[in-house]
Protein backbone atom coordinates (compact mmCIF):
# COMPACT_ATOMS: atom_id res chain seq x y z
CA UNK A 1 0.00 0.00 0.00
CA UNK A 2 1.33 3.40 -0.96
CA UNK A 3 0.50 6.02 1.65
CA UNK A 4 0.82 9.79 1.39
CA UNK A 5 1.54 11.24 4.82
CA UNK A 6 1.14 14.90 5.62
CA UNK A 7 3.80 15.61 8.22
CA UNK A 8 7.39 14.43 8.33
CA UNK A 9 9.13 15.45 11.54
CA UNK A 10 6.31 15.02 14.06
CA UNK A 11 6.11 12.06 16.40
CA UNK A 12 3.53 10.02 14.49
CA UNK A 13 4.89 11.00 11.06
CA UNK A 14 8.36 9.87 12.11
CA UNK A 15 7.02 6.50 13.22
CA UNK A 16 5.04 6.12 9.99
CA UNK A 17 8.25 6.56 8.01
CA UNK A 18 9.90 3.85 10.08
CA UNK A 19 7.29 1.48 8.73
CA UNK A 20 8.31 2.09 5.12
CA UNK A 21 9.56 -1.50 4.86
CA UNK A 22 6.00 -2.82 5.10
CA UNK A 23 4.39 0.01 3.15
CA UNK A 24 5.52 2.65 0.70
CA UNK A 25 5.32 5.82 2.77
CA UNK A 26 5.77 9.26 1.22
CA UNK A 27 5.97 11.85 3.99
CA UNK A 28 5.72 15.55 3.23
CA UNK A 29 7.19 18.23 5.48
CA UNK A 30 6.55 21.96 5.48
CA UNK A 31 8.83 22.46 2.48
CA UNK A 32 6.70 20.21 0.27
CA UNK A 33 3.27 20.81 1.82
CA UNK A 34 2.44 24.25 3.19
CA UNK A 35 -0.34 23.61 5.67
CA UNK A 36 -1.18 27.28 5.69
CA UNK A 37 -2.20 26.89 2.06
CA UNK A 38 -5.22 24.55 1.88
CA UNK A 39 -5.45 24.69 -1.91
CA UNK A 40 -1.81 23.70 -2.34
CA UNK A 41 -2.26 20.67 -0.07
CA UNK A 42 -5.42 19.67 -1.91
CA UNK A 43 -3.51 19.86 -5.20
CA UNK A 44 -0.87 17.48 -3.83
CA UNK A 45 -3.61 14.93 -3.14
CA UNK A 46 -5.10 15.47 -6.60
CA UNK A 47 -1.76 14.69 -8.22
CA UNK A 48 -0.62 11.87 -5.93
CA UNK A 49 -0.56 8.22 -6.95
CA UNK A 50 -0.96 7.11 -3.33
CA UNK A 51 -3.71 4.67 -2.36
CA UNK A 52 -4.41 6.27 1.03
CA UNK A 53 -3.84 9.56 2.85
CA UNK A 54 -2.82 9.99 6.49
CA UNK A 55 -2.88 13.47 7.98
CA UNK A 56 -0.33 13.56 10.80
CA UNK A 57 0.36 17.29 10.50
CA UNK A 58 -1.11 19.77 12.96
CA UNK A 59 -0.69 22.99 14.89
CA UNK A 60 0.02 21.54 18.34
CA UNK A 61 1.21 24.55 20.37
CA UNK A 62 -1.77 24.47 22.72
CA UNK A 63 -0.93 27.61 24.70
CA UNK A 64 0.34 29.64 21.75
CA UNK A 65 -2.88 28.90 19.88
CA UNK A 66 -4.79 31.10 22.31
CA UNK A 67 -3.15 34.12 20.65
CA UNK A 68 -2.82 32.61 17.18
CA UNK A 69 -6.34 31.39 16.47
CA UNK A 70 -6.49 32.21 12.77
CA UNK A 71 -3.37 30.18 12.02
CA UNK A 72 -4.47 27.27 14.22
CA UNK A 73 -7.86 27.17 12.48
CA UNK A 74 -6.27 27.23 9.06
CA UNK A 75 -3.76 24.44 9.80
CA UNK A 76 -6.00 22.24 11.95
CA UNK A 77 -9.34 23.03 10.33
CA UNK A 78 -9.31 24.37 6.81
CA UNK A 79 -6.42 22.40 5.35
CA UNK A 80 -7.59 18.97 6.57
CA UNK A 81 -10.96 19.77 5.00
CA UNK A 82 -9.33 20.66 1.69
CA UNK A 83 -7.27 17.45 1.77
CA UNK A 84 -10.36 15.38 2.52
CA UNK A 85 -12.32 16.97 -0.33
CA UNK A 86 -9.51 16.26 -2.79
CA UNK A 87 -9.27 12.68 -1.53
CA UNK A 88 -13.05 12.20 -1.77
CA UNK A 89 -12.97 13.35 -5.39
CA UNK A 90 -10.54 10.52 -6.14
CA UNK A 91 -12.04 7.89 -3.85
CA UNK A 92 -9.00 7.79 -1.56
CA UNK A 93 -9.42 6.96 2.13
CA UNK A 94 -8.20 9.55 4.64
CA UNK A 95 -7.07 8.86 8.20
CA UNK A 96 -7.09 12.12 10.13
CA UNK A 97 -5.51 12.28 13.59
CA UNK A 98 -7.46 14.32 16.12
CA UNK A 99 -7.42 14.79 19.88
CA UNK A 100 -9.14 14.39 23.23
CA UNK A 101 -9.13 18.20 23.44
CA UNK A 102 -12.39 18.28 21.46
CA UNK A 103 -14.05 17.32 24.78
CA UNK A 104 -14.45 19.46 27.89
CA UNK A 105 -12.83 16.96 30.25
CA UNK A 106 -15.83 16.77 32.56
CA UNK A 107 -16.55 13.73 34.72
CA UNK A 108 -14.44 10.62 35.11
CA UNK A 109 -15.93 8.24 32.53
CA UNK A 110 -14.10 7.55 29.26
CA UNK A 111 -15.52 9.65 26.43
CA UNK A 112 -17.41 7.67 23.80
CA UNK A 113 -16.97 8.61 20.15
CA UNK A 114 -20.47 10.09 20.00
CA UNK A 115 -20.20 12.10 23.22
CA UNK A 116 -21.03 15.80 22.64
CA UNK A 117 -17.92 17.84 21.92
CA UNK A 118 -17.16 21.00 23.88
CA UNK A 119 -13.54 22.11 23.51
CA UNK A 120 -12.13 24.37 26.20
CA UNK A 121 -9.74 26.40 24.06
CA UNK A 122 -8.56 27.42 20.62
CA UNK A 123 -6.54 24.28 19.95
CA UNK A 124 -9.48 22.00 20.66
CA UNK A 125 -11.85 24.19 18.64
CA UNK A 126 -9.48 24.19 15.67
CA UNK A 127 -9.18 20.41 15.76
CA UNK A 128 -12.95 20.08 15.98
CA UNK A 129 -13.30 22.27 12.88
CA UNK A 130 -10.94 19.86 11.12
CA UNK A 131 -13.01 16.87 12.16
CA UNK A 132 -16.19 18.46 10.88
CA UNK A 133 -14.52 19.42 7.60
CA UNK A 134 -13.24 15.88 7.03
CA UNK A 135 -16.70 14.44 7.64
CA UNK A 136 -18.36 17.05 5.44
CA UNK A 137 -16.08 16.14 2.53
CA UNK A 138 -18.20 13.02 2.14
CA UNK A 139 -15.36 10.63 1.35
CA UNK A 140 -14.01 7.49 2.96
CA UNK A 141 -12.39 8.51 6.21
CA UNK A 142 -11.44 7.65 9.77
CA UNK A 143 -11.02 10.39 12.34
CA UNK A 144 -8.73 8.96 15.01
CA UNK A 145 -8.78 10.83 18.30
CA UNK A 146 -5.81 10.14 20.51
CA UNK A 147 -4.14 11.61 23.59
CA UNK A 148 -0.88 12.25 25.41
CA UNK A 149 1.40 11.22 22.53
CA UNK A 150 4.92 10.13 23.51
CA UNK A 151 7.97 8.84 21.67
CA UNK A 152 11.76 8.99 21.58
CA UNK A 153 11.69 12.02 19.29
CA UNK A 154 10.08 15.43 19.19
CA UNK A 155 8.91 17.28 22.26
CA UNK A 156 6.85 15.22 24.72
CA UNK A 157 6.31 14.46 28.39
CA UNK A 158 8.68 11.49 28.59
CA UNK A 159 11.65 13.42 27.27
CA UNK A 160 10.82 16.43 29.42
CA UNK A 161 10.65 14.27 32.56
CA UNK A 162 13.99 12.62 31.81
CA UNK A 163 15.60 16.04 31.47
CA UNK A 164 13.95 17.62 34.50
CA UNK A 165 14.35 14.50 36.62
CA UNK A 166 18.11 14.74 36.14
CA UNK A 167 18.21 18.49 36.80
CA UNK A 168 15.85 18.94 39.76
CA UNK A 169 15.82 17.66 43.32
CA UNK A 170 12.02 17.33 43.21
CA UNK A 171 9.14 18.07 40.86
CA UNK A 172 5.57 19.21 41.36
CA UNK A 173 3.29 17.67 38.73
CA UNK A 174 -0.42 17.88 38.05
CA UNK A 175 -2.31 14.92 39.50
CA UNK A 176 -5.93 15.76 38.67
CA UNK A 177 -5.57 15.40 34.89
CA UNK A 178 -6.05 11.76 33.90
CA UNK A 179 -5.68 10.15 30.48
CA UNK A 180 -4.04 7.45 28.43
CA UNK A 181 -0.44 8.04 27.32
CA UNK A 182 -0.18 6.82 23.75
CA UNK A 183 3.10 5.79 22.08
CA UNK A 184 3.42 7.33 18.62
CA UNK A 185 4.58 3.95 17.28
CA UNK A 186 1.24 2.42 18.22
CA UNK A 187 -0.65 5.30 16.63
CA UNK A 188 1.33 4.85 13.41
CA UNK A 189 0.56 1.13 13.33
CA UNK A 190 -3.13 1.84 13.95
CA UNK A 191 -3.24 4.41 11.14
CA UNK A 192 -1.79 1.94 8.64
CA UNK A 193 -4.12 -0.87 9.70
CA UNK A 194 -7.12 1.44 9.44
CA UNK A 195 -6.00 2.76 6.04
CA UNK A 196 -5.74 -0.76 4.64
CA UNK A 197 -9.13 -1.78 6.00
CA UNK A 198 -10.81 1.36 4.65
CA UNK A 199 -9.49 0.44 1.21
CA UNK A 200 -11.22 -2.94 1.50
CA UNK A 201 -14.34 -1.74 3.30
CA UNK A 202 -15.25 1.97 2.94
CA UNK A 203 -18.25 1.30 5.18
CA UNK A 204 -15.90 1.43 8.16
CA UNK A 205 -15.69 5.21 7.80
CA UNK A 206 -16.31 7.08 11.02
CA UNK A 207 -14.85 8.54 14.20
CA UNK A 208 -12.72 6.40 16.51
CA UNK A 209 -10.65 6.66 19.66
CA UNK A 210 -7.18 5.26 20.28
CA UNK A 211 -5.31 5.82 23.53
CA UNK A 212 -2.94 3.89 25.74
CA UNK A 213 -3.92 1.86 28.79
CA UNK A 214 -4.16 2.01 31.72
CA UNK A 215 -5.38 5.55 32.34
CA UNK A 216 -3.08 7.46 34.64
CA UNK A 217 -2.45 10.95 36.00
CA UNK A 218 0.47 13.04 34.79
CA UNK A 219 2.04 12.75 38.25
CA UNK A 220 1.81 8.97 38.33
CA UNK A 221 3.06 8.78 34.75
CA UNK A 222 6.11 10.77 35.83
CA UNK A 223 6.70 8.41 38.74
CA UNK A 224 6.65 5.46 36.37
CA UNK A 225 9.15 7.16 34.08
CA UNK A 226 11.48 7.80 37.01
CA UNK A 227 11.10 4.24 38.29
CA UNK A 228 12.09 2.83 34.91
CA UNK A 229 15.01 5.20 34.40
CA UNK A 230 16.34 5.01 37.95
CA UNK A 231 16.06 8.77 38.42
CA UNK A 232 15.67 9.55 42.12
CA UNK A 233 13.40 12.54 41.72
CA UNK A 234 10.44 12.74 44.14
CA UNK A 235 7.13 13.86 42.64
CA UNK A 236 4.68 16.03 44.58
CA UNK A 237 1.05 16.00 43.42
CA UNK A 238 -0.50 19.37 42.66
CA UNK A 239 -3.85 20.49 41.30
CA UNK A 240 -4.24 21.97 37.83
CA UNK A 241 -5.20 25.26 39.49
CA UNK A 242 -1.72 25.42 41.01
CA UNK A 243 -0.12 25.32 37.54
CA UNK A 244 -1.95 27.95 35.47
CA UNK A 245 -1.43 27.94 31.69
CA UNK A 246 -2.81 30.21 28.94
CA UNK A 247 -4.96 27.36 27.60
CA UNK A 248 -7.23 25.35 29.86
CA UNK A 249 -6.51 21.62 29.87
CA UNK A 250 -9.21 18.94 30.18
CA UNK A 251 -9.10 17.16 33.53
CA UNK A 252 -10.53 13.98 32.04
CA UNK A 253 -8.78 12.75 28.89
CA UNK A 254 -9.99 9.17 29.15
CA UNK A 255 -11.18 7.80 25.80
CA UNK A 256 -13.44 4.84 25.14
CA UNK A 257 -11.61 2.69 22.57
CA UNK A 258 -14.34 0.04 22.15
CA UNK A 259 -15.34 1.00 18.60
CA UNK A 260 -11.75 0.83 17.34
CA UNK A 261 -11.37 -2.66 18.75
CA UNK A 262 -14.73 -3.84 17.43
CA UNK A 263 -14.43 -2.43 13.90
CA UNK A 264 -10.70 -2.71 13.17
CA UNK A 265 -9.57 -5.33 15.67
CA UNK A 266 -7.07 -2.92 17.23
CA UNK A 267 -6.76 -3.25 21.00
CA UNK A 268 -5.68 -0.45 23.31
CA UNK A 269 -1.89 -0.50 23.56
CA UNK A 270 -0.25 -0.85 26.97
CA UNK A 271 1.76 2.35 27.29
CA UNK A 272 4.07 0.68 29.79
CA UNK A 273 5.41 -1.58 27.02
CA UNK A 274 5.75 1.42 24.73
CA UNK A 275 7.51 3.38 27.47
CA UNK A 276 10.16 0.68 27.78
CA UNK A 277 10.77 0.86 24.03
CA UNK A 278 11.04 4.66 24.16
CA UNK A 279 13.42 4.67 27.11
CA UNK A 280 15.51 1.94 25.52
CA UNK A 281 15.82 3.98 22.32
CA UNK A 282 16.84 7.02 24.35
CA UNK A 283 19.39 4.97 26.28
CA UNK A 284 17.60 5.83 29.51
CA UNK A 285 16.10 2.47 30.53
CA UNK A 286 17.46 1.25 33.85
CA UNK A 287 19.39 -1.98 33.49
Amino acid sequence: MKVLVFGRSGQVATELQRRAAAHEVVALGREEADFENPDACADIVARSDAQAIINAAAYTAVDKAEEDEARARRINGETPGAIACAAAARGLPVVHISTDYVFDGAGAAPFATDHPTAPLGVYGRSKLIGEEAVRSAGGVHAILRTSWVVSAHGGNFVKTMIRLGAERERLTIVADQVGGPTPAADIADACLIISAQLLDDPGKSGTYHFSGAPDVSWADFAREIFARTGLACPVEDIATTAYPTPAQRPLNSRLNNAATAAVFGIARPDWRDGLNDILSELGALKA
